[in-house]
């Protein structure tokens, strides 16, 4: 069998030991130590815009911190785009609040603003004014910041930026992961670097960063007693951990152009069949493209392709499944327009690594251009 090509597999820059012997050199290996405050300082600098970062265990904690931080809890409702990862919409139930979800637009394939707008009105008509909004910037490819921005200052909601896909992604040069009130990243293994599963808070304010730590150090009061006033959580990045962002920080760039180079070279050779379509990015848009994806013509060469390619040990993934299409999620309240549903039945994500090598990339091309031959 040949070697296996995988979606988007960790990719290593070579300083990540250099972090990680220190740490233990020095027997820093408690859950803090100056990989955690060194990697928070790395992150504040790429993402300027004058931030605050809490390293944390996931992004999925970092967007329950969020969250808890926005006061949600049992009887809220918060609006998710519903073309997601699961992740994204989980917290809110760990909040014991509903989650409302909104479909797509077709030129990012992020949250409508139209459906955003409607599903806020009909929440407000039967007494229930959503308490926040999740909006994901998909595959890397920002959302469209200042039409969903405008619905919420309108309605004064606040977003949370889940930026757990799109670290080095940007709209007319501002960086994702700091579009929101509370924005989130994430560095699980898949991801454009990887800590091997870690992610952050962002945040302007420097209190509610103390807030987030506080929370995810088990909300230890200041008391040589053990003495809690709050529930806590075990939610804090572990200072070896933060040693691999530290090294992985160094190569975000070079991480971010190969993928880009990933696609461009996707485009280059396959845009001439017809039963493939790339999204493009709009005007202003700058996408890390962390997955290149493509759409079908139809579910059956969306599926055919896939396992064509699986039977060739190469992996690749339909886009994700709609949260409102999810059995666990199966009686939320939901706004569609067919969208996510469509990119669903037609979208694929391709092998999109930085360490992919040219015979790889050809390897695969190859086997899709004789698919559809």
């Amino acid at each position: 069998m040949n070697s296996k090509i995988w979606l988007s597999s960790p990719h290593m820059g070579g300083h990540e030991l250099d972090f990680i012997h220190e740490a233990f050199s020095t027997n820093w290996i408690a859950p803090l130590g100056p990989n955690v405050s060194g990697f928070e300082d790395d992150l504040k600098h790429f993402l300027k815009d004058n931030k605050e970062i809490a390293a944390l265990s996931s992004g999925t904690a970092a967007l329950h911190l969020a969250l808890i931080l926005l006061d949600v809890g049992p009887g809220d409702e918060v609006i998710c785009q519903s073309k997601t990862f699961s992740a994204s919409a989980n917290p809110i139930v760990y909040q014991g609040a509903t989650p409302v979800f909104v479909d797509s637009e077709r030129d990012t394939w992020n949250m409508c603003p139209i459906e955003l707008e409607r599903a806020i009105k009909d929440r407000i008509s039967k007494g229930k004014t959503p308490k926040a909004i999740i909006a994901v910037h998909l595959y890397g490819m920002p959302y469209k910041k200042e039409e969903i921005h405008a619905v919420s200052k309108q309605y004064n909601i606040p977003i949370v930026e889940d930026s757990a896909e799109a670290l080095g992604s940007h709209y007319k040069n501002q960086k994702c992961g700091t579009f929101g009130e509370l924005s989130i990243l994430s560095f699980n293994g898949n991801k454009i670097i990887t800590t091997s599963g870690g992610g952050a808070l962002v945040t302007s304010n420097k209190t509610q960063k103390e807030k987030a730590v506080f929370l995810a150090t088990q909300a230890k009061d200041k008391d040589v007693a053990y003495v809690h006033s709050h529930i806590g959580y075990n939610y804090r990045m572990s200072n070896i951990v933060a040693g691999i962002g530290r090294g992985q920080m160094m190569v975000l760039e070079d991480h971010v152009n190969k993928r880009r180079a990933n696609y461009d070279y996707y485009v280059s050779k396959l845009s001439h069949i017809k039963h493939i379509t790339f999204l493009a990015e709009p005007k202003d848009y700058y996408s890390n493209r962390w997955l290149t994806c493509i759409l079908l013509d139809s579910n059956k060469n969306q599926e055919g392709l896939r396992v064509f390619l699986e039977e060739d040990n190469i992996e690749t993934r339909p886009l994700w499944k709609p949260m409102h299409q999810q059995p666990v999620f199966k009686d939320a309240p939901s706004y569609l327009n067919g969208v996510s549903d469509d990119l669903f039945q037609r979208g694929l994500c391709l092998p999109s690594g930085s360490n992919l090598t040219t015979e790889d990339l050809e390897r695969i091309v190859s086997l899709i251009i004789n698919y559809f031959e």
